[in-house]
């Protein structure tokens, strides 16, 4: 899925690779190398004008990690719409999910990119 994005966005995108939370470093080790069950994920893509903290192409899935500040944002609802008419899933986790249940996110993440690989 390749597109052109502007340089700002790729700039940002780098540099939030770089400046990633606890809770984004604990996932991106669960998910780097294909080592969920051979998912692909891409962390901290640029995608029509927003950043996508973890993106898997092939099951069509986004994983966002959300920190107090996305607690009902209407923003973050009308990004999830937009990307859901494009076929993407949205899931959300909450920082302390990640911290505190790695094995439970990882387990719900696989669960909905296997039932939609299946679907197609």
């Amino acid at each position: 899925m390749r597109q052109s994005v502007p340089p700002l966005h790729r700039k940002f995108a780098r540099a939030m690779r770089a400046d990633a939370t606890k809770a984004e470093n604990i996932l991106w080790q669960a998910l780097r190398n294909k080592q969920l069950e051979g998912l692909k994920f891409k962390r901290q893509v640029p995608l029509d004008g927003f950043i996508l903290d973890f993106v898997c192409f092939e099951a069509r899935l986004i994983l966002e990690v959300d920190g107090g500040q996305h607690s009902e944002s209407s923003r973050d609802v009308t990004r999830d719409r937009h990307f859901e008419t494009q076929g993407f899933l949205t899931l959300r986790f909450w920082n302390d999910d990640v911290t505190k249940n790695i094995d439970g996110v990882c387990y719900q993440i696989l669960l909905e990119a296997k039932a939609r690989l299946s679907d197609r």
